[in-house]
């Protein structure tokens, strides 16, 4: 048997570490953190008065917390419909045009009629702009020519609805503008790749790019460089029919073109020259 001392120190020592565990218990409860939802509460027209207060002051991660709070508690509203646009802005200026483009896409899926389905053609084609282009790309005319054209294409797609179905739409003339350089931006890039196999020997796969520039812009400045490189490589095919009938062409759609300038006084075809 235990001495009553010996039975003593173990129950001193029990207390010391239940006393411990409790302390530890309690300090940590203490560093958790405070879960309480602050819009707890809040009214529709609240959440969406403090969501477009956020996204005044440029917080727009906390526009966004906001606003899809409101639609989860209030999905029936007019301001659930108003939220799910104003949400896919509010990521358009955070910078995330796939989140941006996604909450699009939803809208008009969700409400093809709404009075404001043009401004979510308009900024969904606005975000696969600026993602192609950058931040400046606009601006400063940034070349598009040796970039991915994937989302340039998807741009103009949505720019084409826009203008297709609401003429009248306010964003109509900017979606208009901006088709225009993103036609030429398109055909530049299939200049481009076209310029790159003409470089290595490769004239039929030059043809074949240079083709599609020329198809699928038809009104593209960069088609007159497509059309030199089909005369081109024609020439260098020996399909000499397929090169004169290609180099009327060139002719009657630029016929001030600076690729005709090194034949000048000069008694072989200009495209020998290049």
């Amino acid at each position: 048997m235990p001495s009553l001392a010996a039975f003593m120190r173990r129950l001193v020592s029990a207390a010391i570490v239940v006393a411990g565990i409790s302390a530890l218990s309690l300090g940590g409860c203490g560093l958790l953190p405070e879960t309480i939802d602050e819009t707890a509460g809040w009214s529709a027209n609240r959440l969406y008065t403090e969501a477009k207060e956020a996204m005044n002051d440029g917080a727009y991660d906390k526009a966004i917390k906001f606003f899809e709070k409101l639609e989860a508690r209030y999905p029936y509203g007019r301001y659930a419909q108003q939220a799910q646009l104003e949400v896919a802005y509010a990521y358009y200026r955070q910078a995330e045009p796939a989140s941006a483009i996604a909450a699009c896409d939803r809208f008009i899926r969700l409400h093809p009629n709404h009075p404001n389905v043009d401004y979510a053609y308009y900024l969904k084609g606005l975000a696969n702009f600026n993602e192609d282009l950058g931040l400046l790309g606009y601006v400063s005319m940034q070349d598009l020519t040796e970039r991915d054209p994937k989302a340039a294409r998807e741009s103009f797609d949505a720019f084409k609805v826009l203008v297709a179905k609401y003429p009248e739409s306010k964003y109509t003339p900017d979606a208009t503008a901006r088709m225009k350089y993103l036609v030429n931006a398109l055909a530049s890039h299939e200049v481009h790749v076209a310029r790159y196999y003409m470089k290595r020997g490769a004239y039929v796969a030059a043809v074949n790019r240079a083709q599609t520039a020329v198809k699928t812009y038809a009104d593209a400045p960069a088609n007159e460089e497509a059309l030199f490189i089909m005369v081109k490589a024609y020439d260098l095919l020996g399909l000499n029919d397929l090169r004169d009938d290609t180099e009327r062409v060139m002719r009657k759609n630029f016929p001030g073109s600076e690729y005709y300038l090194r034949g000048l006084n000069r008694t072989e075809p200009w495209w020998k020259l290049w």
